[in-house]
């Protein structure tokens, strides 16, 4: 049953299982996590990420890219873009069924939570200030940090003999937190269109008590900042021969 794909949706699901239970756990009422910050859901990020990780290479994905960014610069890296389209379907599933699960997880939460912007943040992510110009420079650089760090820890100009066996998913998640902290406070740092747009369409389909609208007009910047900044990354890389 082991395969790239299954493994792609795996750890997708048990990432955004984490991760956006980790922001409900924050942001709904009632929660014995109620009104915790910043620092306790960028952490937890970092782990959940770690998480899917290791997820991923159970279910059969060497690769656990996650995130379709990622595998549009590892296309850009090799001159292989075949992965994307079917790794991007993969993963789009499972961050949509982990958002399913979120809600079902917290259901009695959701009715005593007034504020809508609240639950449209446990799913998918929004500016702190709406300005698209500023809002998807924060993607692409994100992205873009994420993609030369991530090449970083696997070439073997950084390390000859790369990275020790396993310990690699839990430099990306220190990597991960990392930009959550220094560059997530403007956007919620996606870096990732599936992480964005498999919940956001949870949201706008479940019927999640008292919820507000899905913010379409907004669901791009997510999709398409990621993905500049990956592919530039991938750019660099290449030229580097990394």
């Amino acid at each position: 049953m082991r395969g790239a794909l299954l493994g792609e949706f795996a750890g997708t699901f048990m990432m955004m299982l984490l991760g956006d239970g980790v922001v409900a756990a924050c942001l709904l009422k009632g929660t014995k996590a109620t009104g915790e910050g910043w620092m306790v859901i960028t952490t937890a990020w970092a782990f959940a990420v770690l998480c899917g990780i290791f997820t991923a290479n159970l279910f059969g994905s060497p690769d656990a890219h996650l995130n379709p960014a990622i595998t549009v610069a590892f296309g850009v890296l090799t001159g292989d873009f075949s992965k994307v389209l079917p790794y991007a379907g993969a993963q789009i599933a499972g961050a949509f069924a982990a958002a399913v699960v979120v809600w079902l997880f917290y259901l009695p939460h959701w009715k005593i939570t007034d504020d809508q912007g609240a639950k449209l943040a446990v799913f998918c992510t929004g500016p702190a200030i709406r300005s698209y110009g500023s809002n998807i420079f924060s993607e692409i650089v994100g992205a873009f940090v994420l993609v030369i760090v991530v090449g970083a820890m696997g070439s073997k100009l950084v390390l000859s003999g790369g990275a020790a066996a396993g310990f690699g998913p839990f430099l990306v998640g220190s990597l991960v937190w990392a930009i959550g902290l220094g560059l997530g406070a403007t956007t919620g740092y996606a870096i990732n269109p599936a992480r964005d747009f498999g919940p956001r369409l949870a949201h706008a389909l479940l019927p999640i008590a008292g919820k507000g609208g899905s913010d379409w007009a907004y669901s791009w910047i997510p999709i398409v900042g990621p993905v500049i900044g990956a592919a530039s990354a991938g750019a660099v890389l290449k030229a580097m021969g990394a």
